[in-house]
């Protein structure tokens, strides 16, 4: 499975693709699920737009979203405190 809940919060693992069309959750798979951002992945651009992206998605604050490893790889594991909205993929 590609997400955990442990009590109230969402571990979510992801496979981000940057410079997309546009922002989007993609396929997944027992390991992760693709993420399609629009933002390049220089300077930590990837990293914040991620986490804007999903502060709206799961209706958080920013500071609810801890990036817990692959900081700069493509596969990440994301931390959501206590998630207000879940994506159709989620549920």
């Amino acid at each position: 499975m590609f997400f955990i809940w442990q009590n109230n919060d969402l571990i979510l693992n992801v496979r981000v693709q940057p410079r997309a069309a546009s922002d989007a959750f993609a396929e997944q798979n027992d390991n992760y699920i693709k993420i399609r951002i629009t933002a390049p992945p220089v300077d930590g651009k990837a990293n914040k737009h991620l986490i804007n992206f999903l502060a709206k998605t799961f209706k958080v604050t920013k500071s609810s979203i801890q990036l817990l490893s692959g900081e700069t790889a493509r596969n990440k594991r994301l931390l959501i405190k206590q998630p207000k909205a879940l994506p159709e993929c989620i549920k």
